[in-house]
């Protein structure tokens, strides 16, 4: 169980993963009723195939039971958890989970989630941005924000990424957006942030995977491009997707028409991706994603 904490009177969000089974929604909407818990949202899903369940609650105090403290709240809620064997958290609606962004030369993404960050309207913490080039460094720095330079070729590979992993622990960072970071990660820090880490491909996933998927799907003269918004593992561009998106063209665009208008997909979908992340809204569910929009 993990949680940054809830404020008495303020809106709390508790998320949860089990083995399903019979009386989990009951269960838990009773402990909060308990304790004046008054339930404002709860989005459920039981996946019959794997037998997992899924749970989402968005509730605050209504009287005077309600506990003074965040402990009080989970110290009711903990028997509960106890007996269905609960992976959950429990966070203050209002907490921005902290992130690190990488990026590389293009700043299409990058751009378009510092705006939002600027403007509050993307619910995380960016605590700064790294890039394997230095190109980006003054619109980082206008924006505010840390600007990590770790340039990398095979030789120091190794070195960057474990530099990486160091600077994910000094800046507290719950995850790595890759903002268009053009660089495969190796399987030490892949599997240093399982489930930390969003990337945004140029393609609709599982289609042209790897580089240069716009020129690809130019030689084929797809109707359809789009984007894809996933957790990275160690399979390349295959890991759970989060959100995906597509546009219809036709056979007037050319690969510069398509990169254009992938680029306005791309950030698109990992806003809204990331945008999902910081609110609690996804569980990782094996291979694929449950998503409580």
């Amino acid at each position: 169980m993990t949680g940054a904490g809830t404020v008495p009177g303020a809106v709390s969000v508790l998320t949860l993963a089990c083995q399903d089974r019979v009386g989990i929604v009951a269960a838990v909407s009773g402990a909060l009723a308990g304790i004046d818990g008054f339930i404002l949202d709860s989005q459920q899903y039981a996946d019959l195939e794997t037998g997992r369940f899924f749970m989402r609650v968005v509730f605050t105090g209504a009287g005077e039971r309600f506990p003074a403290d965040p402990a009080g709240v989970r110290a009711a809620l903990a028997p509960v958890a106890d007996t269905f064997g609960f992976d959950w958290s429990l966070d203050a609606a209002d907490h921005r989970p902290r992130v690190l962004i990488a990026v590389s030369k293009g700043s299409h993404c990058l751009n378009d989630l510092l705006h939002r960050w600027q403007t509050r309207t993307l619910p995380v913490e960016i605590v700064g941005v790294l890039s394997n080039h230095d190109s980006l460094r003054p619109l980082v720095e206008w924006h505010g924000l840390p600007w990590h330079h770790l340039p990398v070729e095979a030789a120091t590979r190794d070195a960057q990424e474990a530099a990486i992993l160091s600077l994910m622990a000094d800046t507290r960072a719950d995850y790595l957006v890759l903002a268009r970071y053009m660089q495969v990660l190796g399987p030490r820090l892949v599997e240093g942030l399982a489930g930390r880490c969003i990337n945004i491909h140029h393609s609709f996933l599982p289609g042209f995977k790897g580089a240069q998927p716009y020129h690809r799907a130019h030689a084929r003269g797809v109707k359809l491009i789009g984007a894809t918004a996933h957790f990275v593992t160690a399979d390349l561009d295959e890991g759970p997707i989060i959100e995906q998106a597509v546009e219809r063209v036709d056979h007037r665009a050319s690969v510069d028409d398509l990169i254009r208008i992938g680029r306005d997909i791309e950030a698109q979908v990992l806003a809204r991706a990331v945008a999902w992340v910081g609110e609690r809204r996804v569980f990782l569910n094996g291979n694929r994603t449950v998503i409580f929009r």
